[in-house]
């Protein structure tokens, strides 16, 4: 039985979508390309060679708007379009003003991922107003969390935490004091390059003696977060920035008993 197209908006188009079997809607990969002057059997190559295409593929039996018959296409999950619009190699491309339109995306694209990666997430700066909702409802949600957990954990890691919420939600950079912002022994370790099962090695070893250095210079014991440590939900010391000096020292004590 074909499936039924809807309509997608993107960049102020509307393109067909049916909905494919893992619940994502997907878009004909040919609508996409011959009308910018993209080889779609290339495109198609591209993306099936992708890590990120896995599950999110199918050749699927459609009759689009303005086609007579029912015909197979490969479709695209709407998930992986901006992977694949990142991945596209403009250089030969004839039409200048596709050309542009398509490099745009992949600088606004590198700027969200940047976002996300190094200030913990993104916002489009057209997002609707139910976009714009969702993602206020959502931070309304970890605030309340947070507001719960006063007097529970450390009160810096719980300043920071809330700042991020915050911006988040305002579409702003986090204005966060780097010495307040968290700090975990998991995170100390990655950054001296340790990894793996070497890292689960290392961190208890390596936490109790952060530890009994926190209690040696403040006379009591670090606050407690909640974070998810080989996929389950542990309790684990709260530290921040502040406390790198002592994570530096515990390292230098380590390499010499090395």
């Amino acid at each position: 039985m074909a499936a039924v197209p809807a309509l997608f908006e993107f960049d102020g188009e509307r393109f067909p979508v049916v909905p494919m079997p893992n619940g994502d809607l997907g878009l004909p990969l040919r609508r996409l390309t011959v009308p910018v002057g993209l080889d779609p059997d290339g495109q198609r190559n591209l993306i099936k060679r992708s890590a990120w295409s896995k599950g999110r593929t199918d050749n699927m039996y459609v009759q689009l708007p303005g086609d007579t018959q029912v015909r197979e296409h490969f479709v695209i999950s709407h998930r992986i379009v901006p992977m694949w619009i990142a991945n596209i190699e403009t250089g030969r491309m004839a039409n200048q003003s596709t050309r542009e339109r398509i490099e745009r995306w992949q600088v606004e694209f590198a700027d969200a991922l940047y976002d996300y990666v190094f200030n913990g997430g993104a916002i489009n700066p057209r997002a609707t107003t139910d976009q714009l909702a969702d993602i206020i409802g959502r931070a309304e949600a970890q605030a309340r969390v947070l507001a719960s957990l006063k007097g529970v954990v450390n009160s810096d890691w719980l300043d920071a935490k809330g700042r991020h919420v915050a911006a988040l939600a305002l579409g702003m950079e986090p204005d966060i004091d780097p010495a307040s912002r968290p700090l975990t022994v998991g995170e100390y370790l990655e950054g001296r390059g340790i990894t793996g099962a070497q890292l689960r090695s290392l961190s208890p070893g390596f936490g109790k003696r952060v530890k009994a250095a926190y209690r040696a210079r403040y006379g009591a014991e670090p606050g407690k977060v909640d974070r998810f440590v080989d996929g389950a939900l542990r309790a684990v010391a709260a530290y921040t920035e502040a406390h790198r000096p002592l994570f530096d020292q515990t390292w230098r004590q380590l390499l010499g008993a090395g």
